[in-house]
């Protein structure tokens, strides 16, 4: 056996054996103490550097859920002064079909439901104005699209979050139809003769039915009056089209004219007579008046889709998506507009674009748009927005476009101080409920479909994220332990060898002795 005293090479060997051991143990140590596999990038610098990624996705998805979880405190808070608006124009409308009762009520009594009902419009405007989210407010128009329309019987109604924009120019609405009601006028007047025959009427819109036997020795206007009356009792969405008093004799001879109250292709009735002629063109045979017309056209050169008077830009337009306006004209631009009563059971003609030379349409006019909608973060990576339009509750803002005698533009102009306004006032009110409903279905499917559910999806996404990180990162505490000891053991035998080593040169010296 060669002994080298100079140089102990067991010794250096079995130092750096111990070295060694004294890191590993260090390393395992390290482990225990910080629960991770990975403290540092030399510990391995792929899985550094894929955890990093994973702990700021971790980051971005709890900030996330978060966001969404505020997002639907938001909306419910909108939601709930919707209700509340829902709930005013109830009573506003129960208070209006009070006020036509016309045979009970006198003049005090609907100046008194006039007072209430300017105090309900002045609550809502209130709730309206005061709704807040923080410091923003919500149903004031503020955080939805706003326009402004240039051109005669155009309106602005409202736009999706979806919608665009517009330039300083707006986008130009071009019209091919205005939008028309299911009217119809007999071909026989109804006389004396007739009434005193015992004719009978039906008319049926819906499910609703007025069944009218002609009084035998009334004047032709007060049988008139009385189907009317009875029109209006049956609820009916059904008007009659009457010549003034003052313009014919009580019992000259006169067509029945007809119209459907609401515009557009969902709306008809069925009438029917004794006599050929007076309603329907075969006796007691159902003539089904042709369904009225819906407005067509175009907006910024983009489809557009008509319901009643409503043009509203299809899904999936560029810049016009969800944008709706209202022509509420009778005719198109520059049109004259159709006589009230028909001439005849023909429905009524309008002149087409092809009639008129113009192939291109008719313009109606501009609608200038700037959007404002809430935009909500709701993903960990950027670009992942969903947005909500909230339109403008205000009194002057809804029940518009009604068409109507006493000549009500807006809800906040809703007067019931006679019967025909109370009447009148009625549709106005319908309008608003079903702008509020209507509203607040969007909202509701905004929360469900948006925020709801992706607040559920990215719960699922945290929870896995989390967990993938851990296996790249964390440490087997088990595992660890494990290799703590191991490397415990193996320091202290390095230790222990290394003592052994340098004794090996103590003895050979003592050999010398």
């Amino acid at each position: 056996m060669s002994l080298r005293v100079n140089t102990n090479i067991a010794a250096v060997n079995t130092h750096r054996n111990l070295v060694v051991n004294n890191g590993k143990q260090a390393e395992a140590m390290e482990q225990l103490s910080s629960g991770l596999k990975v403290n540092r990038g030399a510990d391995g610098p792929a899985s550094l550097v894929i955890s990093e990624r994973l702990r700021a996705q971790t980051a971005g998805l709890k900030q996330a859920i978060d966001n969404s979880e505020a997002g639907i405190s938001l909306v419910q808070t909108a939601e709930a002064a919707l209700d509340e608006v829902s709930s005013a124009l109830i009573t506003a409308r129960q208070l209006a079909v009070h006020a036509a009762n016309e045979a009970v009520n006198d003049e005090v009594m609907l100046q008194a439901d006039q007072k209430e009902i300017n105090n309900i419009l002045a609550t809502i405007n209130r709730v309206v104005q005061s709704r807040q989210f923080g410091m923003k407010v919500l149903l004031d128009g503020s955080k939805g699209a706003t326009g402004v329309t240039s051109g005669a019987n155009l309106e602005f109604v409202g736009a999706t979050q979806a919608t665009q924009s517009s330039g300083a120019s707006g986008y130009e609405v071009i019209l091919n139809q205005a939008a028309r009601r299911a009217q119809m006028a007999g071909m026989v007047a109804l006389d004396n003769e007739i009434i005193d025959r015992g004719e009978q009427l039906t008319i049926t819109e819906g499910s609703k039915t007025v069944n009218f036997r002609t009084i035998k020795g009334e004047t032709v206007e007060n049988n008139l009056n009385a189907l009317n009356a009875a029109i209006q009792e049956a609820g009916l969405n059904v008007e009659l089209m009457r010549t003034p008093e003052d313009e014919t004799e009580a019992n000259a001879p006169q067509l029945i004219s007809l119209r459907h109250k609401e515009f557009g292709s969902q709306h008809s009735f069925k009438v029917s007579s004794t006599t050929q002629g007076i309603l329907s063109t075969k006796s007691d045979v159902y003539d089904t008046i042709a369904n009225g017309l819906d407005v067509a056209g175009e907006i910024n050169g983009e489809e557009a889709t008509g319901v009643g008077q409503v043009l509203t830009g299809n899904t999936g337009n560029a810049s016009t998506d969800g944008l709706a306006v209202r022509y509420s004209g009778l005719a198109l631009p520059g049109q004259p507009d159709p006589a009230d009563i028909p001439d005849s059971l023909d429905p009524p003609m309008q002149l087409s674009e092809t009639a008129l030379g113009n192939l291109s349409g008719i313009s109606a006019g501009n609608v200038t748009l700037a959007q404002n909608s809430l935009v909500f973060q709701i993903g960990s990576n950027s670009l992942q927005t969903t947005s909500l339009a909230l339109r403008n509750m205000r009194t002057d803002k809804l029940g518009t476009g009604v068409e109507n005698v006493s000549g009500f533009g807006s809800l906040s102009e809703v007067d019931v101080t006679n019967p025909i306004k109370a009447q009148d006032s009625m549709r106005v009110l319908d309008r608003a409920l079903e702008e509020v409903s209507s509203t607040r279905a969007e909202i509701g499917a905004f929360q469900k479909n948006n925020l709801e559910s992706n607040l559920n999806y990215l719960r699922i996404a945290h929870e896995n994220v989390m967990s993938s990180e851990s296996v790249i990162r964390d440490a087997d505490v088990a595992e660890a332990m494990t290799k703590f000891t191991r490397d415990q053991i193996m320091v202290e035998s390095s230790t222990a060898m290394l003592a052994q080593a340098n004794a090996r040169a103590e003895s050979f010296v003592q050999l010398l002795s």
